[in-house]
């Protein structure tokens, strides 16, 4: 979702301000600086559903000690092919970078590798830790679970998260393919973004409690924090005309890969609280493309079908065909130059956290 009429900020300035909020909050410089990594990368793409918006949400989970800054990730199981943790309820963002990092080290070795992580923290956009395999000739895979928010097929009350999923590929020329989407219609940020924005939610996104379609961003948040029945529509819309039980399907195999693997809680019994997220559940893969195909070739071939698929003959009336992340990749270039969107609120309540925390170099706009 684009922000209109957004305040526009520099990136490194942005990063800077936010990693001294989270600091002062009680995590680590490092840690910090990689949660940060994590979410102003979200903005930059345009995902502000994912982005430094959310930050009020760590803030209370570090407060009430959901999220632990100085948790010790545990293993659990290990393989020259595979990892499990227990990350010991800490910041989502930090374990999950070192575990991808594990991760695409063991795929180095091996040709390809998993890892799974439970007792986590929310971590964020899934396509940034499938992307840190692009850079080393591989393939990424990230998927985690989170509160349950999804309304299965036929039903009104939720029994999985939305569940994201997110795969990339490298090409050559061509930038990589990024699929990263939510295994419901939309995820719950994005209708944060359409509460904190006072708009109605397009039909289809959701249901009340009594499972008929639901348009006010506010009620379907608090319905579904209260579990008070509704929620968000699985991939596909209602019912099986739109095939809304393949996102079904896709958010409960999520839920296996993550958590059920991981020996963690699953659907309705992961729920957020008030003030913060629930602890979540993770899953990583990396894939080294040298291990099954020469990956030049690879990377010459991806660019062939992507520029196909790109112009592919347009529907009447539409201007382009685009490629999974290309739209991301064109928004993260354009505010790169520009300045990163935040959206009002927002920056209201990144003024309002300097200030609480007495950060000495004001946040600007740009």
């Amino acid at each position: 979702m684009e922000l209109t009429n957004a305040i526009r900020i520099e990136r490194n300035q942005l990063e800077r301000y936010c990693t001294a909020i989270l600091e002062k909050a009680g995590l680590s410089a490092k840690d910090a600086a990689l949660s940060v990594k994590v979410l102003v990368s979200a903005d930059a793409r345009n995902i502000p559903s994912h982005g430094v918006g959310r930050i009020m949400r760590y803030i209370n989970g570090l407060q009430c000690h959901q999220m632990l800054p100085g948790a010790k990730p545990q293993v659990l199981r290990e393989t020259p092919v595979s990892i499990t943790l227990d990350a010991q309820g800490a910041m989502g963002f930090p374990v999950s970078v070192r575990t991808m990092q594990t991760v695409i080290a063991k795929a180095e070795k091996t040709g390809m590798a998993c890892g799974s992580v439970r007792n986590s923290n929310h971590f964020g956009i899934a396509g940034y830790y499938a992307m840190m395999a692009l850079e080393h000739d591989m393939i990424g895979v990230a998927m985690t679970n989170t509160a349950a928010l999804g309304v299965p097929t036929f039903g009104r009350d939720v029994m999985f998260g939305t569940n994201p999923l997110a795969f990339c590929a490298p090409g050559n020329k061509e930038k990589a393919f990024v699929l990263d989407m939510a295994t419901t219609t939309v995820p719950r940020g994005k209708v944060e973004v359409y509460d904190r924005n006072g708009k109605e939610l397009p039909s289809g996104w959701a249901v009340d409690a009594s499972g008929h379609p639901a348009s006010n961003a506010g009620t379907v948040l608090r319905d579904m924090l209260d579990r008070r029945g509704g929620g968000l529509l699985p991939l596909g819309g209602f019912g099986e005309l739109f095939s809304g039980y393949k996102g079904y399907g896709l958010a409960v195999m999520v839920d296996i890969l993550c958590a059920m693997l991981s020996g963690a809680p699953t659907g309705p019994d992961v729920a957020d609280t008030e003030e913060t997220s629930a602890r979540v559940s993770h899953f990583f893969a990396a894939i080294k493309i040298a291990a099954f195909t020469d990956p030049v070739q690879f990377r010459d071939e991806m660019d062939q079908m992507l520029a196909k698929l790109k112009n592919t003959p347009r529907a009447e009336g539409c201007k382009r065909v685009y490629v999974p992340g290309e739209k991301e990749f064109e928004a993260e270039q354009f505010n790169q130059i520009h300045g990163i969107p935040v959206d009002h609120k927002t920056f209201d309540t990144l003024l309002a956290l300097g200030k609480q925390f007495q950060i000495p170099e004001p946040l600007t706009a740009k």
